[in-house]
C-alpha cells in the first residue's frame, strides 16, 4: 500500500522526535521507482552531498507542540536522510556530518573548515551540486561567506527550518527536499550560492532573517531569485553582484581571518563601546551599525576617527533592514577615509569585511570591494 506523503511526514517527525527507528522502517515501506533497474536509475541521477552543521533543521522538542522551545543539533544527518526517502527519487544523496551545533556558536574557524569542505566537494566531478543544512541565526552569514570565496558554479544550497522536525507544521522536511532538489538541477549553476527556505529560492549575498518564530522568516529586499515548487525551479531573477567563480577569493588561499567587530547606534550612545572594542587585539576594521542611512552620533565620530588614524578600518553600515547606505551622505567619508557598506546588514558587512582584508587594508580598495559584492 502506498503512503501518502503526508503521512510519511508525520511518521519522519514521530521517529526524530522519539529517537525510534521508524524513520528506517518508513524508507523502507515507501515505493520505490519503478522505471529503471537499481543500478542503471542511480546512474542516471545527480550525486548531491549534504554537509550538515546542526542547528533547528536537526533540532528536537519534548512534544509535537513544541515549536519554538526545542533543543537544536540533536539529529545525525544519516536520520535526517533516511525521515526523508523522497531526496533519493531527486538524486544520489549522502551526508556528512561537518558539526552539530546551533548557529549562533557559529566561529571564524568553523566558516573556514566548512568552506573548505565544500570547495574540495566542489571540485569532485561526480559531484552535482551540494546542500549545507544549518542553524538559521547565523545562516545568512554563512551562506554569503561560501558565496565570496567558493570558486565553483555548481549550485551550493544553504538550508534550515524555524521549527524542528518533532513539531506540527514542521518546515524542514520541505525545505531540505527543496535544497536537495535545487542542487540537483542544471539550472541552478552559477547563480551564487542559494538559500532555500519557504519555497522561495532566495540570494546568499541578499537574503536575511527578518522575523524569528514564524517559518516565513528569510526575506530579500530586492526579492527572491525564484521559487521551487514540487521540485521544479521557478526563476525570476538573477544575481549581478560578483560571486562564488567570478570572485577574487578563493577559500583554498585564506588561512585565517582578521577580526573584524560590530558596534551598534542608537539614542544616547555612549562611545564607550568603540573604545572597548577598538581595544581587540589585531583589531583590522569596525562595523558601525547606524541608524537611518548609517548615520553616526556626534560624540561617536571622534571615537571612531582615532580607531581609523591608528589604521583600522571603519565600515558604515545600518541597523536599518532595507534600503542602502550612501558614500558621503550623514558622514563625510571621503574626508574620513572610511567605507560605506551599501546595502549590506553589519553582519554581512563583517563577512565581506574579513574576506577583504585578507587581500588589502586600502580603504578605497575595500570601498572597491564593497560595490562590486
Amino acid at each position: 500500500m502506498s503512503l501518502s506523503p503526508r503521512f510519511r511526514a508525520w511518521m519522519a517527525g514521530f521517529a526524530l522526535a522519539a529517537g525510534s527507528t521508524l524513520a528506517c522502517a518508513q524508507a523502507v515501506v515507501a515505493p520505490a521507482p519503478a522505471a529503471m533497474p537499481a543500478q542503471q536509475s542511480a546512474a542516471a541521477k545527480p550525486n548531491v552531498v549534504i554537509l550538515a552543521t546542526g542547528g533547528t533543521i536537526a533540532g528536537a522538542g519534548a512534544s509535537s507542540v513544541n515549536s519554538a522551545s526545542y533543543a537544536a543539533a540533536k539529529v545525525a544527518v544519516d536520520k535526517l536522510i533516511l525521515g526523508l526517502p523522497e531526496l533519493q527519487k531527486v538524486a544520489n544523496v549522502r551526508g556528512e556530518q561537518t558539526f552539530q551545533i546551533a548557529s549562533e556558536s557559529f566561529t571564524n574557524d568553523a566558516l573556514l573548515t566548512l568552506a573548505r569542505r565544500v570547495s574540495a566537494l566542489a571540485k569532485q566531478p561526480d559531484v552535482a551540486g551540494i546542500v549545507v543544512t544549518h542553524g538559521t541565526d547565523t545562516l545568512e552569514e554563512t551562506a554569503y561567506f561560501l558565496n565570496l570565496v567558493v570558486r565553483t558554479d555548481k549550485p551550493i544550497v544553504v538550508v534550515g527550518s524555524m521549527r524542528p522536525g518533532t513539531a506540527l507544521s514542521a518546515d524542514g522536511a520541505l525545505n531540505l527536499y527543496d535544497a536537495v532538489s535545487v542542487a540537483a538541477s542544471q539550472d541552478a549553476r552559477a547563480k551564487g550560492v542559494l538559500v532555500t527556505m519557504n519555497d522561495e529560492i532566495q540570494s546568499g549575498r541578499d537574503v536575511a532573517k527578518l522575523v524569528n518564530i514564524k517559518t516565513e522568516a528569510f526575506k530579500s529586499q530586492w526579492g527572491p531569485l525564484g521559487m521551487v515548487v514540487e521540485g521544479k525551479n521557478y526563476w525570476f531573477r538573477a544575481p549581478v553582484k560578483r560571486h562564488t567563480a567570478q570572485s577574487e577569493f578563493d577559500i583554498d588561499q585564506i588561512q585565517a581571518l582578521p577580526p573584524v567587530e560590530i558596534v551598534y547606534g542608537y539614542g544616547n550612545v555612549p562611545r564607550s563601546a568603540v573604545d572597548a572594542i577598538g581595544a581587540t587585539p589585531g583589531l583590522q576594521a569596525i562595523v558601525h551599525a547606524g541608524t537611518g542611512n548609517g548615520s553616526v552620533a556626534d560624540r561617536v565620530v571622534p571615537a571612531l576617527q582615532e580607531l581609523r588614524n591608528k589604521g583600522v578600518n571603519v565600515i558604515r553600515s545600518s541597523r536599518v533592514p532595507a534600503g542602502f547606505v550612501l558614500r558621503n551622505a550623514e558622514q563625510p567619508d571621503d574626508k574620513y577615509d572610511w567605507v560605506a557598506a551599501h546595502d549590506l546588514n553589519p553582519q554581512k558587512a563583517r563577512i565581506l569585511a574579513m574576506v577583504a582584508l585578507t587581500k588589502t587594508r586600502d580603504p578605497k580598495e575595500l570601498q572597491r570591494i564593497f560595490w562590486e559584492y
